[in-house]
């Protein structure tokens, strides 16, 4: 498929009327004036990445193992303006690309971002989530940022999407906190109410809202709030329609998020920042509130940790359609003959000061290193036990290079 072969953009409504109807023309509405995200267009290929839109990076973090092929299908979900499609399309050389979004004014931004950026393995549609059932197939990878929240049945659209999931399939799921955006969601009903029945006049919401923050004290909780995490993205119209004067919004606490989980029929595979989830990151000065700790259930433990912890602004999680095959890697003679690649969703690479795939300092150390540059060197032919023979290295240092993601066992 090429980007000329893009269909138009023509408004697919959801199939439902009456409240429901309304709110999802009331989306539409606000990102054809504000199309999101505002990246700019570019002529050529996105800069950087993020491991959750490259399919072996996602994969391995799923299954612990390299996908038996890259020629694979993805969907995204709610793509909005392309930013993350154009990633999936270039990261993902191989794979068909399927973008669908309700709002016709940012499906034809997407159209051009990806056909400016020289990516020919994309289509796009204009339709809504709850209609993903009317594009053809089935999904290896189904990416969905930002979406669910603003959706008025969350419920229904999950369900949709798993649908669309084959067996072993993954389903990357961003979805707003309630914890961390409870400044935000007072100040989303401080500008609906002096909008009143010009709520839905989205410029007008944007002066209300702007004009709120310039008049606060500066040491309003707020304002503090606003200029320590928003303020340089919201200097752009898009950014701060979307955050404030968005017209349907959920939220969700632990609790809730499991509960959206557990409807969606899948499994749960993990948080994809995993490292912002850690007791023992919080609690290292008290290891006995450690212990007291172990015996609670994964959900618990999670719920504890946000508690604790309380400026959650989203989740990010996978998601599988069952079977899901993992692998750990703890039998010696099957990690000696696994395949070996370097993950490249590293920065600082060849230095031995590196960066991981979610831009964390990584702990390699100097047998590590020689590790990594041998895999590297051998390229499609690298193998642990070939790797091995040129670079002796104990074999939990090549786990502990696998645990942190900084290479893919196959």
């Amino acid at each position: 498929m090429t980007s000329s072969n893009f269909p138009s953009h023509e408004k697919n409504p959801a199939s439902f009327s009456g409240p429901e109807a309304d709110l999802s023309s009331a989306v539409a509405k606000l990102y054809n004036a504000y199309p999101f995200p505002p990246d700019p267009l570019l002529d050529e290929p996105p800069p950087g990445y993020n491991w959750r839109w490259f399919w072996p990076a996602a994969s391995s973090f799923c299954t612990g193992r390299l996908p038996q092929s890259n020629r694979v299908r993805i969907l995204d979900a709610g793509c909005g303006s392309g930013v993350g499609t154009d990633y999936l399309a270039h990261l993902n050389p191989e794979a068909e690309v399927v973008a669908i979004d309700l709002s016709p004014g940012t499906v034809k931004v997407a159209t051009e971002r990806l056909q400016r950026s020289g990516a020919t393995n994309a289509t796009f549609q204009t339709l809504s989530i709850y209609d993903v059932d009317q594009v053809p197939g089935e999904f290896d990878l189904i990416n969905c940022v930002g979406v669910l929240h603003h959706m008025p049945d969350p419920v229904r659209g999950i369900q949709s999407l798993a649908k669309k999931l084959k067996p072993g399939g993954v389903l990357h799921v961003f979805v707003y906190g309630e914890l961390g955006r409870w400044e935000i969601q007072l100040m989303q009903e401080a500008i609906a109410l002096l909008q009143g029945d010009k709520r839905g006049d989205y410029t007008d919401g944007i002066q209300v809202g702007r004009k709120l923050f310039s008049s606060l004290p500066d040491n309003n909780r707020l304002v503090t709030y606003e200029k320590t995490y928003w303020a340089a993205e919201n200097t752009r119209d898009e950014c701060f329609a979307d955050m404030y004067v968005h017209p349907q919004e959920t939220d969700y606490n632990v609790k809730t998020l499991f509960e959206l989980i557990d409807a969606s029929g899948l499994e749960f595979v993990g948080f994809s920042n995993p490292d912002n989830w850690s007791l023992e990151a919080l609690l290292a000065q008290a290891p006995e509130l450690i212990e007291r700790a172990a015996g609670l259930s994964d959900r618990d433990r999670y719920r504890l940790i946000e508690l604790l912890n309380p400026h959650v602004p989203h989740y990010e999680f996978f998601l599988a359609r069952p079977p899901l095959a993992r692998t750990t890697w703890e039998d010696d003679a099957a990690l000696q003959r696994a395949s070996v690649k370097r993950n490249p969703c590293m920065h600082g690479w060849p230095s031995q000061s590196l960066l991981n795939q979610d831009y964390r300092p990584a702990k390699i150390s100097e047998a590590g290193f020689e590790f990594l540059k041998a895999a590297e060197a051998l390229g499609d032919d690298a193998v642990v036990e070939t790797v091995l023979e040129q670079v002796p290295t104990p074999l939990d240092e090549v786990r502990s290079l696998w645990q942190q993601r900084m290479i893919f066992l196959g």
